[in-house]
């Protein structure tokens, strides 16, 4: 009998990349004054249709794309991080990931309750 299903696989990729995402937003906001480092970051949409559709063909999903974030202001020292910007992307995901996390509590809840069920 198998307790894991496609949903939590999915809700799994999800919190995965949704860390991801905090751990790119970590570095940026650690590199703020280092000069010449460029913001990185991910699509997080494109990256979690991709990884949703691996799982649904029954393969195992690739790691996200990181890649350099276009159109910031450069900073005379080469620098390109805004604060404010790495701030929101933060709090997206934290967003995302607490949402990722009550939708897992739920399944999982719901799978106790049927394995509780024969006992009452």
């Amino acid at each position: 009998m198998e307790l894991t299903g496609t949903l939590n696989g999915e809700l799994s990729r999800y919190l995965d990349m949704n860390t991801r995402q905090i751990q790119l937003t970590a570095s940026n906001m650690a590199n703020i004054d280092t000069p010449g480092y460029r913001a990185v970051g991910m699509d997080f949409e494109a990256e979690m249709r991709q990884a949703m559709g691996a799982i649904e063909a029954g393969e195992r999903p690739r790691d996200p794309r990181v890649k350099q974030v276009d159109g910031l202001i450069v900073r005379p020292d080469g620098n390109d991080v805004s604060m404010d910007r790495e701030s929101l992307n933060l709090a997206e995901a934290q967003l995302r990931f607490k949402t990722g996390v009550a939708l897992l509590k739920g399944q999982f809840s719901e799978m106790m309750n049927a394995i509780h069920a024969d006992s009452k």
